[in-house]
């Protein structure tokens, strides 16, 4: 035990130290170089951007292929869905870095907020002009979209503060993440309701199981992303792998993967794309099984490292999969 305390210690003092280092390299840098850092450690536009991209393109795709239209849809939809998509997914990363400061003071200290780069306020005001940005959008768009832009606002200021139990959602993990896991189908109907509602057309029936495909790859997303090896382990920060052992991490992971492989196929099968979305995420879901594998038999850091480039990907694969590839084949676009 005293081992463990003292290894705990010297950690820590590394931890402080390199931060207290880095803190001083960034004293002197510009506000905008100050706003680069930033996004680069806690919202990487090179990483988010293609997959926002790819999510918001295929919720308007499969809308408007639902809706039995084989006509692209116009640039300023896909130009409405994905700035409204990033600007939800930026608000996000804010309501964490104002709820999780406290925690990330004591045990994270290296974060950008924590050793002083730049100040909640700051992203406060970020996030105010994020939002001002979408309403501007979503008015330009369709007016009526507003609805749905200010329904999901208001759910993730409910995330943001925990729905008033936070104490109690920390305490159950696997309710803490499914609740927070609901704004994904909010972000949906918003970003395919740039195709539909302009159109006229009422909520698609068969968007459902696009919906529900969304909430389960989010966990896919969210419980790949905290899944270490145990020498990647930070005292006080609570990975999957820590909440529920390698085992309970690997399986959730899995399993989540498998509930969105099945609803991303009956999503598919709804605009008669079945075959190529089976063999496409089947392939890679057997992939993700073997590393699922190779893990647990040994737990080392390189194999942890994949599972969230591998959640990226699959990400990836599934929307494009789901909506663009095919309204391409049937716009004549792609062949």
């Amino acid at each position: 035990m005293q081992r463990h305390i003292n290894a705990w210690q010297e950690e820590r003092l590394c931890i402080l130290i390199m931060t207290e280092t880095k803190a001083m390299s960034e004293k002197n840098i510009s506000g905008f170089r100050k706003w680069v850092i930033y996004q680069r450690e806690r919202f990487p536009l090179l990483g988010h951007g293609p997959l926002v991209a790819a999510f918001s393109s295929s919720a308007v795709c499969f809308s408007s292929l639902l809706r039995g239209s084989h006509v692209f849809p116009r640039l300023t939809t896909f130009v409405a869905a994905f700035f409204g998509s990033l600007f939800f997914f930026l608000q996000l990363r804010i309501a964490d870095e104002f709820k999780d400061f406290e925690e990330d003071a004591r045990y994270r200290p290296y974060r950008p907020i924590p050793r002083g780069l730049v100040t909640l306020r700051q992203v406060g005001t970020v996030g105010i002009i994020s939002a001002i940005v979408q309403l501007g959008l979503t008015y330009w768009l369709y007016t009526p979209l507003i609805l749905w832009l200010v329904l999901t606002w208001s759910y993730l200021g409910l995330m943001g503060k925990e729905f008033f139990i936070g104490r109690w959602l920390r305490a159950h993990p696997f309710t803490y993440m499914w609740t927070h896991m609901l704004i994904m189908p909010l972000i949906d109907v918003y970003t395919s309701g740039c195709d539909w509602l302009p159109a006229g057309a009422a909520l698609p029936g068969g968007l459902k199981w696009f919906l529900i495909a969304s909430f389960f790859n989010g966990m896919v997303i969210e419980v790949g992303r905290k899944i270490r090896a145990p020498e990647m382990e930070e005292h006080g920060v609570q990975t999957y792998t820590v909440i529920w052992g390698r085992m309970g991490a690997v399986f959730a992971w899995l399993g989540a993967m498998l509930l969105t492989l099945v609803f991303a196929l009956v999503a598919a099968s709804r605009i008669g794309f079945l075959p190529v979305v089976s063999w496409i995420l089947g392939i890679l879901f057997s992939l993700s099984a073997v590393l699922g594998i190779l893990f647990l038999g040994k737990p080392v850091k390189r194999y942890a490292r994949l599972f969230e480039p591998l959640s990226g990907i699959w990400t990836l694969l599934l929307y494009l999969g789901l909506g663009v590839i095919p309204m391409f084949i049937r716009s004549g676009r792609l062949f």
